[in-house]
C-alpha cells in the first residue's frame, strides 16, 4: 500500500493528545501513533503480521489480546 500519515496535520494531532511514537529511519514518515490513556489505541504503518508466527506473535498482537481480556474482565466485575 501507499498510504501514509500526512505531516501537514502532525501538529494538530499532537495538540489533541495523539503521540507520534515511531518514524521511518529517515525521520520523514510517521510509522506509529498512540493515544496515551486509551486501553489500546495503536496504529502502525508497518506489517507486524510478517513478524508473527503461530507460537510467537508480534508484541502488538499479544498486547491487543491482553487489552481485550482486561476489558472483558473490567466489564464483568
Amino acid at each position: 500500500h501507499r498510504y501514509e500519515f500526512n505531516n501537514d496535520f502532525r501538529a494538530e494531532f499532537e495538540s489533541r493528545g495523539m503521540h507520534l511514537t515511531g518514524q521511518s529511519p529517515d525521520g520523514k514518515l510517521v510509522e506509529i501513533v498512540e493515544i496515551p490513556g486509551h486501553p489500546f489505541f495503536v496504529a502502525v504503518q508497518f506489517h507486524p503480521e510478517f513478524k508473527s508466527r503461530p507460537n510467537a506473535p508480534h508484541p502488538l498482537f499479544s498486547g491487543l489480546v491482553t487489552a481485550a481480556r482486561q476489558r472483558v474482565t473490567d466489564c464483568t466485575e
